[in-house]
């Protein structure tokens, strides 16, 4: 894996630990200046939910770090572009459904990882 690619899995993982936390810890106090479309009436009630969607992205920054400790480079590419691939599909999915802001922020930092993976 080429120090581009760690960097940019790197940096994609900070994102969803960054997600994680405020969707985790966070939702009720920074995150209504960050996520600017949900109505302030809403955190409170959707705090449960957005705590559980954190967790997911723990899971994703999880397996990016992963792949960055492991030792085996087949392996370590192979574990990276899973990860990155969940990544990219949730990014869609989120532009989809939520906001196009999201492929932006979420896909195309996927799309750049799997990219200096791939070619």
């Amino acid at each position: 894996m080429t120090l581009l690619s760690q960097i940019i899995i790197g940096l994609v993982a900070v994102l969803h630990v960054y997600i994680l936390w405020l969707e985790m810890f966070a939702w009720t106090t920074r995150a209504k200046k960050v996520f600017k479309t949900i109505p302030e009436d809403q955190f409170e009630k959707t705090k449960v939910l957005a705590a559980n969607q954190g967790l997911y992205n723990g899971f994703l920054a999880a397996g990016l770090i992963w792949s960055l400790v492991i030792c085996d480079v087949l392996w370590s590419k192979n574990v990276a572009v899973f990860f990155l691939s969940c990544v990219l599909l949730a990014g869609i999915y989120g532009a989809a459904t939520a906001s196009k802001r999201i492929f932006l922020v979420q896909a195309v930092p996927a799309i750049l990882g799997l990219l200096s993976l791939l070619f």
